[in-house]
């Protein structure tokens, strides 16, 4: 049991023909001295714990410090390869652009090439039926 200092101000201690009475003084003093024994050992019991709690408070605050470098740099990471990202894509969309215009382009002279080979066999088919004609014509008079 501890003692606190106002309990120790209350204390009344007796008093005999030479001064105190011994045996009461001597079991307050030995109370006293486990009161502050204990009080002495809570004490380094505290301080041995505070010691705990800002060691682990420091390892926290350089976590937590790494861990706000490591955001950052993800973000700066993230927002690099949204970047490059959008970039290769209008690149792709781009060629894929030109492309399609040089398919569409191709499409067209083949289209064109084949009309004027449709046109062709179409004279030549006309000038050949009427050759046909003309030489039945021909037997016929």
């Amino acid at each position: 049991m501890t003692i606190t200092p106002v309990e120790l101000h209350h204390i009344d201690l007796k008093r005999g023909l030479f001064g105190y009475r011994r045996q009461p003084v001597d079991r307050l003093l030995e109370e006293i001295e486990r009161s502050f024994e204990q009080t002495w050992r809570e004490r380094a019991d505290y301080a041995d714990r505070i010691e705990q709690l800002q060691a682990d408070l420091a390892r926290h605050r350089e976590l937590e410090a790494l861990l706000r470098t490591t955001l950052v740099s993800a973000e700066r990471s993230a927002h690099e390869q949204k970047a490059q990202a959008k970039k290769e894509a209008d690149l792709i969309v781009e060629e894929a652009h030109a492309e399609a215009r040089a398919v569409t382009r191709a499409a067209s002279i083949e289209r064109e090439r084949l009309l004027a080979d449709a046109r062709k066999v179409k004279a030549l088919l006309a000038a050949a039926l009427d050759a046909v004609e003309d030489a039945s014509d021909a037997q016929a008079a």
